[in-house]
């Protein structure tokens, strides 16, 4: 018999393990998509019941965020959030002693938590959009940045149960093949758990808590059991079950693919700046610690409009102004884009260069420069996987005294043009990364060794030469002179 929900409010009388079992039948062969989410609160705090969604249904950006609201609007609002790299239900019934072997179990505070909580919500199946989107979530719903903490610097701070806060704390896992591993990492983290939620204990304010992830942990393993037994599958499926099927399928894979739209900036009907990022993020140092704000919920995705008021654009020079708010403890943020083109006689071309990224905030400015790295002739876009200040640098303090010295920013996939924008796409893409990378390199350098042993040989084979004398068996020998 299915079970009969796979969302649900109520109390927990049963252990954390048999529930994951039924959400890892629910999800077997999905999980590649889907991280879980789950969320209770402190000790006599109760959350809103809700009617749960159908058997199989995967929660989005936007239900996800009907749920938070729900639950923060009548719940604590300090929050507290484990947000773990990596997750996916097999976790819990590969490490959380689904079989009957509890003493194996990684979860034991984890599980003592929702057991001691008046109720709680899980969500098996969340999709990692929404799931790396959690952040922003909060944060707009409780109108405060996030700090992110480790439990030494959450035991000095003073909570107050009148104002909510927004505390993150980022929790490793193992990439590897090592299961070994993994179970440690993950047993380390149920530890941290245990350490944050004492301490939340001690100070007797209410609570929120949250463990997801941001990515599922499972992806390589779960696509070949679906690639392996979805035949299988299909025979014991109903009449009409394939159409329903394939329909959830392709649902999935245009959610996991889809690509949220571009930063456009207009100067009336005329499109001017483009800009488009897989992650937005900054960082500041503090107290010897670097503290992470990502910037990308606020920037891309679904139902969000940037405030671009600041920016402008002519036909040699563009600015493009990102406005926030509550970013890092500073009330007023901006993340502005300068760019400029001109005619090089030597190359005969016109080009546009980033000549600096500022971040401005509280009436201070730090700026980094870009001109000497990034630039593309001006009919294309400028593209780079990697924009940093930090690791293999692209952006670089204007000087040692700027304050951009205690910034980091960090862009994944970005894309930007400013000058000769066609509608709201992008030009042809310049990509930072030359034709002849480093395995380029090698693999030239290896060959040619390859082709100069090779003609060493043939050239030694060339110089052997044949004998011009042979010895008869049934004759006399042959004589060779010395003197020859």
């Amino acid at each position: 018999m299915a079970p009969r929900g796979s969302l649900h409010f109520k109390r927990i009388s049963t252990t954390l393990t048999v529930f994951l079992v039924l959400l890892n039948i629910l999800n077997t062969g999905r999980c590649e998509e889907q991280v879980p989410l789950i969320l209770w609160t402190s000790e006599g705090m109760a959350l809103p019941s809700q009617s749960p969604p159908t058997v199989g249904h995967i929660i989005g950006q936007q239900q996800l965020a009907s749920y938070l609201e729900k639950a923060l609007n009548m719940g604590p609002r300090n929050v507290v959030l484990f947000l773990q790299d990596k997750m996916s239900i097999e976790d819990f019934t590969l490490y959380g002693g689904a079989f009957g072997n509890k003493q194996d179990s990684v979860f034991p505070n984890l599980e003592g938590a929702l057991m001691s909580s008046s109720s709680a919500l899980m969500l098996p199946a969340v999709s990692w959009p929404a799931s790396n989107a959690v952040i922003g979530q909060l944060q707009d719903q409780l109108v405060t940045s996030p700090l992110y903490m480790d439990p030494e610097t959450l035991s000095q701070l003073r909570l107050n149960s009148s104002s909510p806060a927004l505390l993150v704390f980022r929790l490793p896992y193992s990439t590897g093949a090592d299961l070994i591993s993994a179970k440690e990492i993950l047993s380390n983290n149920d530890e941290v758990i245990a350490q944050v939620l004492n301490i939340m204990k001690t100070q007797s304010v209410p609570y929120t808590a949250i463990y997801t992830a941001l990515w599922p942990s499972r992806e390589a393993a779960s696509l070949l059991i679906e690639a392996g037994l979805g035949g299988r599958r299909v025979l014991l499926q109903a009449r009409g079950g394939n159409k329903e099927r394939d329909r959830e399928r392709q649902h999935r894979i245009k959610e996991k693919a889809r690509i949220y739209s571009p930063v456009v900036f207009k100067e009336g009907e005329n499109t001017c700046i483009v800009l488009w990022s897989k992650s937005l993020s900054v960082s500041i140092l503090r107290s010897g610690r670097w503290e992470d704000h990502d910037l990308t919920p606020a920037t891309f995705g679904e139902g969000v409009s940037p405030k671009l008021h600041g920016s402008s654009c002519d036909k040699t020079k563009a600015k493009l102004a990102l406005n926030y708010e509550n970013v890092l403890g500073h009330r007023n943020f901006k993340l502005i884009f300068t760019m400029s083109q001109r005619h090089y006689k030597v190359s005969s071309r016109r080009w546009f260069t980033l000549n600096t990224v500022e971040l401005e905030y509280d009436g201070t400015k730090a700026t980094f420069n870009g001109s000497q790295t990034i630039y593309a002739p001006v009919e294309y876009s400028y593209r780079c996987e990697s924009v940093t200040s930090f690791r293999w640098p692209l952006l670089v303090p204007r000087s040692s005294k700027d304050p951009a010295n205690q910034w980091r920013v960090s862009f994944e996939n970005f894309q930007i043009q400013g000058f000769n924008v066609t509608g709201s796409e992008f030009s042809y893409a310049s990509d930072c990364a030359g034709f002849f990378s480093p395995g380029i390199w090698m693999g030239l350098m290896t060959s040619l060794l390859m082709v100069l042993v090779l003609t060493y040989g043939l050239h030694m084979i060339m110089q052997l030469h044949t004998m011009d004398r042979f010895d008869d068996p049934k004759g006399p020998a042959i004589s060779v002179p010395q003197t020859e």
